[in-house]
């Protein structure tokens, strides 16, 4: 996206020239309409700023942005190489301090610039202009000092406004980033906001005792679930069991969040005692033991309890190769509502398609170019080890064994394909019976990868060629 001139969009007036203004925007893809009273709002707040400065009329803004895959909006950014100005548009009925905890909510992601970040927001039904303090107080101002702090901008910003922004900066683990999640510095997007809503609503009239939702790795499935569990815990006490690697950080947690407690389930038999929770939540459930889950079950069924899971997605694995699926277990229950997350912000698409053609090449296709994908053919032992430190070398994450790294990303991913591996007459990937687990383990490693992924083909020379046929 990149800026326009608002006082120029302000000067349509008649209707018809509008409708047919946002008849041609909505064919252009990265163009948002505009709404009518949008109109209204830019043209009084131009006339206001062109009584102050005749400069305003020359001025570029980037109208409507959203952040990719985030879902954040911005009506009015203007960047400079010093600092950002935000202007939000109101028609009116909006109270002070939901003005103040938009501005506030912007301030988050624009401070991810570097820059300062000035903030104001212009009521046009009333007439009134806003803006946000050093000290983030709401206080109500003139329209000469919006028009200073304009006219102070100097060398603007005019590129592609995207660029700017690496959406994954946005996205936190509450156990690798206790001290932001604690202290509420996150938000969520419009997705997992809409699925939170759904949730919540279905455990509060009942219908939703058991829930759960879905998607790639880098989805924040494990934000969105820790944020209902603190909403849960505003009434009532929960329970959060965590079939993950991160037995340390979760006693962290545990220790200064005295609302819920966490119990790292990991290597578990039996579950620990779950009387006197008003609801339980499971995170990391692709891992969790069948006999757990059945037992678990048992348990919210005589006691009434509404549970909540999250789970990996995994539609890209043959179903022979999963062993046990937890999702398979519970869509077999007629009461269980699954939702998915399909926001993924930490992995391009690039990686994401990559990966799941190397496990179904016919199912899933290929882009025929990834320039982020590396791979390299081992004929010995000490080949591959020279391999492994090479990569290491470079920054990647060598990764055997996925769970280990479970809620955790990383730029770049290394992991070995040997012969256990093949593909099968409908082009699946497959391990051999004994290692099934091999092509679940493949796939929720590389699904680690920000950037890059580098695979190392052991002794395998009929998958090394089906991965160069991928990688023409």
């Amino acid at each position: 996206m990149f800026p326009i001139n608002i006082y120029a969009l302000t000067r349509i007036t008649e209707s018809k020239m509008l409708q047919k203004m946002e008849r041609q925007m909505s064919r252009r893809p990265r163009f948002l309409s505009i709404k009518a009273w949008e109109v209204d709002g830019l043209r009084r707040l131009s006339e206001h700023l062109m009584d102050e400065t005749d400069q305003f009329c020359r001025m570029l803004f980037y109208y409507s942005f959203q952040i990719p895959r985030i879902g954040k909006e911005f009506d009015l950014l203007r960047i400079s190489k010093d600092y950002v100005m935000n202007i939000e548009l109101k028609s009116g009925n909006v109270s002070e301090e939901t003005i103040k905890r938009q501005l506030k909510q912007n301030q988050y992601y624009l401070l991810s610039l570097g820059k300062s970040v000035k903030s104001y927001t212009y009521v046009s039904e009333e007439d009134r202009l806003y803006r946000l303090s050093k000290g983030e107080n709401l206080v109500e101002t003139s329209f000469q000092k919006l028009a200073e702090d304009l006219l102070k901008m100097q060398d603007f910003y005019e590129a592609d406004i995207e660029e700017l922004f690496n959406e994954s900066e946005f996205l936190i683990s509450p156990l690798t980033d206790a001290d932001k999640f604690l202290n509420g510095e996150y938000f969520l997007t419009f997705q997992q906001r809409d699925i939170k809503h759904h949730i919540l609503q279905g455990i509060k009239d009942g219908k939703g005792m058991l829930q759960g939702f879905t998607g790639l790795p880098g989805t924040g499935k494990t934000l969105l679930l820790y944020d209902i569990a603190m909403q849960l815990t505003q009434k009532q006490r929960v329970a959060v069991l965590h079939f993950g690697f991160f037995p340390e950080e979760l006693e962290r947690l545990n220790e200064r969040l005295k609302r819920i407690d966490f119990y790292a389930c990991r290597g578990m038999v039996k579950l620990p005692a779950l009387e006197g929770y008003a609801c339980i939540l499971v995170d990391e459930g692709h891992q969790m033991p069948e006999e757990l889950l059945e037992e678990l079950l048992i348990l919210a069924d005589q006691q009434k309890l509404p549970v909540l899971f999250t789970y990996d997605q995994e539609d890209a694995i043959a179903q022979e190769e999963t062993i046990f699926s937890v999702a398979q277990r519970l869509k077999k229950k007629n009461t269980y509502q699954e939702y998915v997350l399909t926001n993924r912000i930490r992995m391009n698409k690039e990686l994401s398609t990559f990966i799941h053609g190397l496990l179904s090449p016919a199912k899933y296709g290929n882009r025929k170019y990834y320039p982020s994908v590396d791979v390299v053919y081992a004929e010995n032992e000490a080949d591959l080890e020279r391999f492994i430190e090479q990569y290491k070398d470079k920054g990647y994450k060598y990764i055997e064994d996925a769970s280990d790294t479970s809620t955790k990303e990383y730029d770049r991913v290394v992991m070995v394909m040997d012969e256990a591996f093949y593909y099968d007459e409908e082009w699946r990937l497959r391990a051999l019976e004994e290692e099934k687990y091999r092509v679940r383990n493949l796939f929720h490693g590389l699904s680690r990868a920000r950037s890059h992924i580098g695979i190392i083909v052991y002794k395998n020379e009929d998958v090394l060629r089906e991965i160069l046929e991928i990688l023409q």
